[in-house]
């Protein structure tokens, strides 16, 4: 068995990720947008709140340690980033259940066909077997996806695991005793067009961020100048 490396599976677990979210997210888009339109209301009433302290502060010459104590006990701004919370919990987590079971259904099942690997995986001359390079039954590809949790609540160290040779093994593989390899008839490098779209991602990620940093600082600003005003 030759064990598959960290970025090649990777780019397999984002092709599946998109595959499974894209439908989770066009059948909640309705409930997306609604609570969208509640979370920046909320976020708005955070950053209003936000410059009126920070108006203060700059009126009143006070020291950063001295602003961010009051806020910490600051009741207005306290609750405003409560409603935040609760806005971006009611936002997301109907969808994130969804798309937790659906790829469950997703990952169990094609693991357990023929291929013994996701569409994702399978793209990438990957397959999913056990100790014994045979095909793993379906209570240990139950215990595999179970133990992923573990692997993200490590904050992907687990995950990071399968970086470390020889065995290049996820946290999940060793509990559940299941391991990725390559197929038979796959190259030994990553083909190109992965490499090009774990880029993409990461651009796109990096972009994304870009955007909502500058978008809340926008926000805050505007607000800052009408409390100054």
């Amino acid at each position: 068995m030759r064990p598959a490396g960290f970025w090649r599976r990777a780019a397999a677990w984002s092709l599946d990720a998109v595959l499974v979210a894209l439908p989770v997210v066009g059948l909640g888009w309705t409930h997306l947008q609604r609570s969208a339109g509640v979370l920046g209301a909320a976020a708005h009433t955070l950053f209003e709140a936000a410059a009126v302290r920070m108006a203060d502060a700059l009126q009143t010459l006070q020291s950063p340690l001295a602003l961010a104590n009051g806020w910490l006990r600051d009741p207005v701004l306290l609750a405003a980033a409560g409603d935040v919370q609760s806005a971006m919990s009611a936002m997301l987590l109907p969808p994130l259940a969804a798309f937790v079971v659906a790829w469950m259904a997703w990952c169990v099942g094609f693991e357990r066909s023929r291929w013994q690997a996701t569409p994702g995986k399978r793209a990438l001359g990957l397959r999913v077997v056990d100790a014994a390079g045979q095909p793993p039954r379906i209570a240990s590809l139950l215990v595999r996806f179970l133990a992923g949790g573990l692997s993200w609540l490590t904050l992907n160290v687990g995950h990071l695991l399968a970086a470390v040779p020889p065995r290049h093994a996820a946290l999940h593989d060793r509990i559940s005793g299941t391991r990725v390899c390559l197929a038979d008839d796959a190259t030994a490098r990553m083909p190109g067009w992965a490499r090009a779209w774990l880029r993409l991602l990461a651009a796109a990620t990096l972009a994304a961020n870009a955007w909502m940093m500058s978008a809340a600082g926008g926000v805050l600003r505007a607000a800052l100048e009408r409390a100054l005003g």
